[in-house]
């Protein structure tokens, strides 16, 4: 319900023409809540930049138009479970038929052998599977994150892949068959932190990290800030900050291991010193020691941050039924090419003429 449709968008956002094929029914996740005139804020947020057209691919005069679009298209992206897009009659093998170069994209919830791949999928489900649960965990208790974190991080995998297969292509002339699955994508993506302690094998390695530590925010007297220290320099800075400069010769602390080693007992150390002073006084003292730190932002303080009101980062549209909406733009800019923000996510088969006159299809 995401991880196909915002690899998409993503690609739409830089320019690529992507044409979402529906049935009369529509994606499912048109109909979540919140929504308004017919379109719901996720899909609006996931299905921007392309166009819609609606194809009943149980009729032949649906496929003989779908199989059309296959061979004016760079990049063909089906996200069913295995075995479901051949049953369709559009697998691989019969796409390339029509396009040999095509790139085709496969996007699964398991992957496409194995034990699992009968299964349906959400992204709670690989949140358990991949131990992103249990890496959010404390005390034992496994928890989810509070975002679709698979969903996400697959479609940017899936949209970073297509990307490289077109540079592939142009160098070879040969489409790619990308395939991806959600679980594969979230256990690689973990692997950097929560997977370090299983990392070096063999006798030898220094200390485990310890994990399951407390990772709430730390308060202050009127709110809550993070405070993140990795470097000696930055440790060095805190304990100027704190007036604690004594802490500088602690031997827990010294280096970027000690202080690994010792997570809990410099987070609690920081969460007293922290505790006595406002959040402004505190943001103040460490940015002047160049300490990473910052305040906790709610959602709505999101839209008055003045760093991303500089950034320009939230824009506000207006749609043709939803009405009045605002969304982020493209994260990535570029200095050569503009990116167009004036294409909200289409109604439900809003483009079903235009895209069947280009095809060449009579009235």
């Amino acid at each position: 319900m995401i991880s196909g449709p915002y690899a998409t968008q993503l690609l739409g956002d830089q320019g690529a023409d992507v044409i979402k094929v529906e049935t009369e029914a529509g994606d499912l996740i048109r109909y979540a809540t919140p929504a308004r005139g017919g379109m719901s804020a996720a899909f609006l947020a996931s299905n921007r930049s392309k166009r819609s057209i609606t194809l009943d691919l149980k009729s032949d005069a649906g496929k003989a138009v779908l199989e059309k679009l296959i061979t004016t298209a760079d990049v063909f992206v089906q996200n069913f479970r295995p075995g479901a897009i051949e049953r369709m009659g559009f697998g691989e093998d019969h796409v390339r038929e029509l396009k040999p170069d095509i790139v085709y994209v496969s996007i699964s919830g398991f992957g496409e052998t194995g034990p699992y791949t009968h299964k349906r999928v959400y992204d709670p489900v690989i949140q358990a599977l991949s131990g992103c649960m249990h890496a959010q965990g404390r005390d034992g208790v496994p928890r989810f994150m509070n975002t679709i974190l698979p969903d996400k991080l697959t479609a940017m995998t899936a949209a970073q892949a297509i990307t490289a297969a077109l540079l592939g292509r142009e160098r070879t002339g040969v489409g790619e068959h990308v395939r991806l699955s959600m679980l594969d994508a979230t256990v690689a993506w973990l692997w950097p932190d929560a997977m370090i302690n299983d990392t070096l094998l063999g006798e030898g390695a220094s200390a485990p990290l310890k994990t399951g530590q407390d990772n709430t925010a730390i308060e202050t007297e009127d709110g809550f800030i993070v405070v993140f220290i990795a470097s000696d320099v930055e440790w060095l800075g805190f304990t100027r900050a704190a007036g604690e400069p004594e802490l500088a010769d602690d031997a827990r602390f010294t280096t970027l291991q000690d202080r690994m080693a010792n997570y809990s007992e410099m987070t609690e150390m920081i969460r007293a010193i922290v505790r006595t002073g406002t959040t402004k006084h505190w943001l103040a003292r460490l940015d002047q020691e160049q300490v990473p730190c910052a305040q906790v932002n709610t959602i709505e303080a999101v839209f008055e941050d003045e760093q991303i009101l500089t950034n320009e980062l939230i824009c506000e549209t207006e749609h043709a039924t939803a009405g009045r909406n605002r969304l982020p733009r493209p994260a990535a800019r570029f200095s050569e090419h503009s990116i167009d923000l004036d294409r909200p996510a289409p109604r439900l088969g809003q483009h079903n003429e235009e895209i069947l006159h280009e095809l060449g299809l009579s009235e």
